[in-house]
């Protein structure tokens, strides 16, 4: 048993692990927060910077066995110091979106040196490559400000927590999450369709559920060995081409597919007869518009360029632990599905 301190727990994916933490029945957890009391229910963890926008009547969860709720200013490194004694493992869910010039988390990592918390998981959770996505600059320096602090010797260990794609997008518009919410990507299995890039059919994607992502991170606060460095959580890493099979195999038909030009799509240029649309009630139409053009261009770009791949740095140290294959899931979802 370990006591952990999650911050930016509001989010959706944070929740997820937070249900996976609590299920263990093992650790003390402690959520900090800006506001007691305030939970919310976000779209995906690429838009947690919405949190701003939503209205603060947004009725509170109730707090799970073991959890503990504190109010933290993340502009005041001597006060985290001191919510931080006795932790063993911060997980970050801040994202850069809502912590300009990245001055929560970095606070965070200085206070969690000076508490002597002995681990830190960033706020990465998503792709091993960075490139062509915008929303997610912050990450990278909050990778180099961690290769900073350890350059002379380990002050910190940590693990960049990287899981590629939740495969539970793909059973859109169906919930298979308790509270990450799925609304379509680019392979559209509702719809039967698919955009990707001219040539990018064996562009690879790794993919994951979130139930086996949440698992395994609670898995992983259990571990004694040494944390990897890079924490790739390796799924089912499957082609462009072959997702699309896969839908087409369980749907029972064809999809319809468009092909895109690299050239266009680096100008900002999606020239498809339809685009996913990023919905959620904080978005006026404009933002929506505005959003899901730039989401659709640099996805598809960020996939022909291998961002979606991960290694199976997680899997090596936990191999006993069997992760979900993509056909089975989505099978199970879409089986009795018109």
């Amino acid at each position: 048993m370990v006591k952990i301190a999650i911050s930016g727990g509001t989010g959706n994916v944070a929740q997820e692990v937070l249900d996976a933490l609590v299920e263990t029945g093992k650790h003390e957890i402690i959520l900090l927060s800006r506001k007691v009391g305030i939970f919310y229910s976000l779209p995906c963890s690429i838009f947690l910077s919405l949190n701003h926008k939503l209205k603060q009547d947004t009725p509170p969860n109730s707090l799970l066995p073991g959890v503990t709720q504190v109010k933290a200013n993340y502009e005041d490194v001597e006060e985290l110091v001191h919510i931080l004694q006795g932790v063993h493992t911060v997980l970050c869910f801040i994202t850069s979106q809502s912590d300009p010039g990245n001055v929560s988390q970095r606070n965070l990592i200085d206070a969690s040196v000076r508490a002597g918390a002995k681990r830190y998981a960033p706020s990465e959770w998503a792709t091993s490559s960075l490139d062509y996505l915008p929303w997610y600059d912050g990450k990278g320096e909050i990778r180099k400000y961690l290769q900073e602090l350890n350059k002379e010797k380990q002050v910190l260990e940590y693990s960049l927590f990287q899981p590629g794609l939740f495969t539970n997008y793909f059973a859109a518009p169906h919930q298979t999450a308790k509270h990450v919410f799925a609304f379509p990507l680019q392979i559209d299995f509702e719809n039967r369709r698919a955009i990707i890039i001219e040539g990018g059919e064996d562009a690879p994607i790794n993919l994951v559920t979130v139930e086996d992502f949440a698992n395994i991170v609670a898995l992983a606060i259990g571990y004694e060995g040494a944390w990897p460095l890079v924490g790739g959580i390796k799924g089912d890493e499957v082609t462009v081409g072959q997702l699309i099979a896969i839908g087409e195999k369980i749907r029972g038909g064809p999809f319809a597919v468009e092909k895109l030009k690299v050239e266009d799509l680096k100008a900002g240029v999606v020239k498809s007869t339809w685009i996913p649309k990023v919905s959620h009630p904080s978005l006026s139409a404009d933002e929506i518009e505005s959003l899901s053009q730039g989401f659709t261009s640099g996805i598809l770009l960020a996939l022909s360029d291998g961002a979606y791949r991960v290694n199976d740095a997680w899997n090596r140290i936990l191999p006993d632990y069997k992760i979900t294959q993509a056909e089975e899931f989505l099978a199970g979802v879409w089986h009795d599905k018109a």
